[in-house]
């Protein structure tokens, strides 16, 4: 999954990806020592890093020695001209002081925002060793790992703290050094629907355990790793049904996607975070103000899209019409060649026929539009509401044509269970995951990663 990750969002994700120094990075073997797999990624992540610093250093050296010519020329310039009128001169050296004022401030504003984007390379901890081991459990190469993809591991493992602590506490206490016994799987059902993970698919686990304890003696270790597989296969189930492992832009062609849900989940966020991943994986998207009943709904999709360089259409009149928004934003983006539009809706109750109708209405507009379009209809879920969350989602589904889920604020809830439900109960694909404040806390959704977190031990 995550070579097909790769492929689509993260391809361009990070600088750490490109080529390196050969006699910096060679090719570096697989080993079967999880430990030494990560000594051997962490010596490629240092050497990539040591190498663009060193790169920067040159090309910040090299400005500011351009720099330094302009303004050597630019007063000779000015001393040389006896001709010039004392007032012109005094006015030119404050033109001059000005402009020089103006662009440094303007490289401290571009530095600052290299800097909230860059990712250091951490301390060769049991953070990084953890995400190591996840990496190369799929599959993937020492050398050919980035730096993103470790930092947003600990990312996530850290977001699901609060609901492994509630989890995999009690999981372990239960599970202790004894085979399986009946007694830890009414305990192990009780943890699960503690996590929010649903009726569904609690008994849909817990059957396939109890069919394997009575064919077979079922230590600890085994009754683990069964445990996770069944978690995978749950939540990869609507998402193979889609044929998209990963939700990405598809290419020569204009994508759609309508970011809908209830106040307050997220979806002015997560949208504009999503545009960021874009930018930086080579995308070229564009942002549709079209949430026009919330104040300051659309002021807040600018400031976003400020953040990542993303234009942003929308239409400053009070409750404007949200379908008339998403008509001029097809136009923008055609006219601009975009690759992705993205939608930002009204926060809207299922409850609410009115608002659904909306979102119909801004439907009907795509398919009139542009027939030919991608379109991803994504409801974005707070993970700390729970049951609640899921309920919404079962509702939207049927009106919404719904595509796919984003679930959002796993770092503040013990309720990340949530996703199991999500996939069982509602069969809707995982598309992303959030788990934090920041740009880099949202990540194309990837199973394994999401239940190796889930189930951490340490």
């Amino acid at each position: 999954m995550m070579d097909e990750l790769e492929d689509s969002f993260s391809s361009n994700q990070n600088s750490d990806s490109e080529e390196t120094s050969k006699d910096n990075l060679s090719e570096i073997p697989k080993e079967d020592d999880p430990m030494e797999w990560a000594r051997q990624a962490y010596a490629a992540l240092k050497a990539k890093q040591d190498l663009q610093k060193r790169e920067e250093e040159e090309e910040e050296k090299e400005r500011t020695i351009t720099e330094d010519k302009i303004l050597f020329k630019s007063n000779n310039s000015s001393s040389s001209s006896n001709l010039t009128p004392t007032k012109n001169l005094h006015q030119e050296s404050q033109s001059n002081q000005e402009d020089k004022v103006l662009s440094t401030i303007n490289h401290s504003e571009n530095k600052e925002q290299v800097e909230e984007d860059q990712i250091e390379l951490g301390d060769f901890d049991e953070t990084f060793t953890w995400s190591a081991e996840v990496l190369a459990a799929q599959g993937r190469d020492a050398s050919q790992i980035s730096l993103e993809e470790v930092d947003w591991l600990g990312r996530l493992r850290r977001g699901l703290e609060n609901t492994r602590q509630s989890f995999v506490t009690g999981l372990l206490e239960n599970l202790g050094d004894d085979p399986l016994t009946p007694e830890v799987l009414d305990e192990l059902e009780t943890l699960l629907l503690r996590a929010d993970a649903g009726v569904v698919a609690t008994d849909q686990v817990l059957d396939a355990l109890r069919h394997k304890m009575n064919e077979e003696v079922v230590e600890p270790e085994e009754g683990l790793r069964f445990l996770k597989q069944q978690l995978c296969d749950l939540i990869e189930a609507p998402i193979k049904a889609t044929g998209k492992n990963v939700l990405s832009p598809a290419l020569g062609s204009l994508n759609i996607w309508l970011f809908v849900g209830v106040n307050g989940v997220g979806k002015t966020t997560t949208l504009g975070k999503i545009a960021n991943l874009a930018v930086r994986s080579g995308f070229s998207p564009l942002i549709a103000a079209a949430d026009t009943f919330r104040a300051a709904a659309v002021e807040q999709v600018k400031i976003w899209g400020e953040r990542s360089g993303v234009s942003v259409v929308a239409n400053a009149s009070a409750n404007a019409d949200p379908a008339a928004v998403v008509f001029d934003a097809i136009g923008a983006a055609k006219a601009k060649n975009a690759d992705l539009l993205l939608v930002d809706t009204a926060g809207r109750l299922q409850t609410k026929n009115n608002l659904m109708d909306e979102l119909n209405k801004v439907r009907r507009i795509i398919d009139k539009l542009a027939p030919e379009a991608c379109v991803e209809s994504l409801l974005v879920l707070d993970a700390s509401q729970g049951q609640n969350g899921l309920r919404q989602a079962m509702a939207f589904s049927k009106s919404a044509r719904l595509t796919g889920v984003v679930i959002t604020k796993l770092d503040g809830t013990s309720r990340g269970g949530v996703a199991l439900a999500v996939s069982s109960e509602a069969n809707l694909p995982i598309r992303f995951v959030g788990a934090g404040e920041g740009l880099r806390d949202l990540r194309p959704f990837n199973s394994f990663e999401f239940v190796e977190a889930l189930l951490a031990k340490r």
